[in-house]
This record gives C-alpha cells, sequence and structure tokens, in this order.
C-alpha cells in the first residue's frame, strides 16, 4: 500500500507541469524542503524554532551573490548558501540547545531578528529592495535549465534529495536518539549521551536543509527579499506542519501544498488569507491535533484494526 502510495506521488509530480503551473509547483517544493527541515527539529527532536526563516532567507541571499558575482554552477550556489546556514545553525543551537520550550523558541527568535536587521542594513542584499536580476546558470556547468519546464525537474530531483537524506537521518541509530531525546532527555543523559550535542548536530541539519530550500526558491524566482527572513514566514512553516501532521515525514510536504495553493487562491483577498490561515491554525489545534496526515493515518489503523477484529468476534456470535 505504501509503494503504492509513492508510485502514485512520483507519477502525480512528473506530470504535474502540464496541467499546474510549473512556477507554483516550483513554489510548493520549496516549502516542501523548508517544512521538512523544520518538522525535523520540533516533531522528532521536540525543539520549537521561531527564527527557521533566517536559514531559508540567508541561503536565499548568499546563492543570489554567488551566482550574480561568479561564474560557478546552480548547483554549488545551492549547496554553497546551504552550508552557510547549517554553519548558521550550528552556532545558533550552541547558544540555544541548553534551553527548552519557549525561552528555545525565543532565543532563536532574537537570532533571527538580529539576521533580519543585519541583511536589511548589508549592500550586497539591496537593503528593503530585496537582491534582484540572480541569473539561473547552468547545471554541473553544463546542462542549460533557463526553461520553466526543464527547470521544475530540476527542482522536483532536488526536492526528492532533501526528503530522503531528512528520512536517512530520521529512520538512523542517530534519528533514533533524536526521538528518545524528546520522549525522555534526562533518560538518555543516564545512558552517558551529550544531549546537547545530538540536538546541535540536529539544528545543523535542519538549518542546512532550510538553506537548501532558500537556494532553491531564490533560483526559482530570480530575487531574494527580506520577507524570507521575516518572522511572518517562521510562523508560517509551523502552520504547515501542524496542518500536515507534526512528526510525520509526508505530513509537512502536505501542509505546504495546502498552505502554498491556498495563499495562491486567497493572495486577490489581501489580509483575507492571513485570516483564514489563523482560522485554520485553530482549528487544527481544537480538533486536529495530529494534522491531516496524523488523522488520516489513525483512521486506517482504526479501520484495520476493525478488520482483524471482525473474524475472531463471528465464532463467538454463533456460540
Amino acid at each position: 500500500m505504501r509503494i503504492a502510495l509513492i508510485l502514485l506521488g512520483v507519477a502525480a509530480a512528473l506530470i504535474a507541469p502540464f496541467f499546474v503551473y510549473p512556477v507554483l509547483l516550483m513554489t510548493i517544493l520549496c516549502f516542501v524542503v523548508f517544512a521538512t527541515s523544520f518538522n525535523l527539529l520540533l516533531g522528532y527532536v521536540g525543539l520549537l524554532c521561531f527564527g527557521q526563516a533566517m536559514f531559508l532567507g540567508l541561503s536565499a541571499y548568499v546563492t543570489g551573490h554567488i551566482l550574480k558575482t561568479t561564474d560557478l554552477s546552480l548547483e554549488i550556489a545551492i549547496l554553497a548558501g546551504a552550508l552557510v546556514s547549517a554553519v548558521l545553525g550550528a552556532f545558533v543551537g550552541f547558544v540555544a540547545v541548553r534551553r527548552s520550550g519557549i525561552q528555545f523558541a525565543m532565543i532563536t527568535f532574537a537570532f533571527a531578528q538580529f539576521v533580519y536587521f543585519l541583511l536589511l542594513r548589508s549592500e550586497f542584499t539591496g537593503g528593503e529592495n530585496g537582491m534582484q536580476g540572480i541569473p539561473r546558470s547552468e547545471l554541473f556547468g553544463i546542462f542549460d535549465v533557463s526553461d520553466t519546464l526543464t527547470f521544475y525537474y530540476v527542482i522536483l530531483g532536488m526536492t526528492a534529495l532533501a526528503i530522503l537524506l531528512a528520512y536517512r537521518v530520521i529512520h538512523s541509530p542517530y534519528g533514533e536518539i533524536l526521538k528518545a531525546i524528546r520522549d525522555n532527555e534526562p533518560r538518555v543523559e543516564s545512558l552517558g549521551f551529550k544531549p546537547e550535542r545530538f540536538k546541535i548536530l540536529a539544528m545543523s541539519i535542519s538549518a542546512g536543509i532550510a538553506g537548501f530550500a532558500g537556494g532553491m526558491k531564490a533560483a526559482v524566482y530570480g530575487f531574494a527579499t527580506l520577507t524570507d527572513v521575516s518572522w511572518t514566514v517562521s510562523g508560517e512553516v509551523i502552520l504547515m506542519t501542524l496542518l500536515g501532521g507534526l512528526g510525520t515525514l509526508t505530513g509537512p510536504m502536505v501542509g505546504a501544498g495546502i498552505v502554498i495553493v491556498m495563499n495562491d487562491e486567497l493572495a486577490q483577498f489581501g489580509e483575507w488569507a492571513l485570516i483564514a490561515q489563523g482560522i485554520i491554525l485553530i482549528l487544527v489545534i481544537l480538533f486536529f491535533r495530529r494534522g491531516v496526515v496524523g488523522e488520516a493515518g489513525a483512521f486506517f489503523r482504526r479501520r484495520q484494526a476493525r478488520a482483524k477484529d471482525a473474524p475472531a468476534g463471528k465464532p463467538r456470535e454463533a456460540e
């Protein structure tokens, strides 16, 4: 069943640009990667980073600057942006992981605001106007990706690589330790592990994946703006993760798709898009705490349990 769903999803992603505007699809893919990075922290480590946008936005500026000022190929520029974000994530983690809960969230928010104003005052970023005219260089120095349809498949491939990386981290022995830290950190520490080291590395990996998404986004749109670094984007990725399903690999992907499509459809109504997001977040917290994917999974598990119990119940009724 799971393999069939994966194959169906792959097939849908391959034919989607022939039916849906490719730039909208690429935006969804960028935020799928971004939401996956956030879910790695909150869903599997229990760390609420309220500054995830600083990694997305910083990488977008770094990627754009490299593409504008050098002849490096596209993938190197994106990886360089992701590396810078990963280093920043390790530094933020080193300072913040000794705290938890709201204290951790506020420390990351403070760092995000510092990065925001630093980029606002820097000359190479373009300030309030953002970094415009980012060129789309060749992939590996030989493949022309100027065509929108071709570039969609490049972004799709990059998204698949980022998701595979997250999957490998989550389902590795290291990922098991992260989940143990989330569930009972004192117990993990009593076994001889140092939770701070694991959380700092998780923060760096999460920031690197978020930076990868930021580099992709800068290449898709050809510009980077301060909006990518703002606290509203950090709040939006929380909504995506909770809406899709916290602690599930596919949940943030579904949540990102829903939020981006909703924003696109409600853009003509201005502030009503934000009001709709707030209403949805309230409804999810009150009635769908496991998110769309989590609730769907729980529903199918209940049905399977009933199906298994049904044959065993018939003989008793006959007696």
